[in-house]
């Protein structure tokens, strides 16, 4: 699917990935209502790895919107 459609889906809660990844990538979420020191944080994507540490930000970047491989992860 696009990315307009999987970002669809990721705000609807659901985990999204693309096909073309390697094993190494398992799946992009939002995190929302959050806080720190009280204050609301607005929301964010992190990218789940298998690398230590397994959660970064994630940003996507041209190729990734543009592509039309991604996939929703059970």
């Amino acid at each position: 699917m696009e990315f307009s459609e999987a970002l669809k889906q990721l705000k609807n809660g659901q985990k999204i990935r693309r096909t073309s990844w390697s094993q190494a990538e398992e799946f992009v979420f939002e995190v929302k209502d959050q806080q720190w020191q009280g204050q609301e944080i607005n929301p964010f994507m992190l990218i789940k790895t298998k690398e230590i540490p397994a959660y970064s930000m994630f940003q996507p970047n041209s190729c990734e919107v543009l592509a039309d491989d991604w996939e929703l992860v059970e």
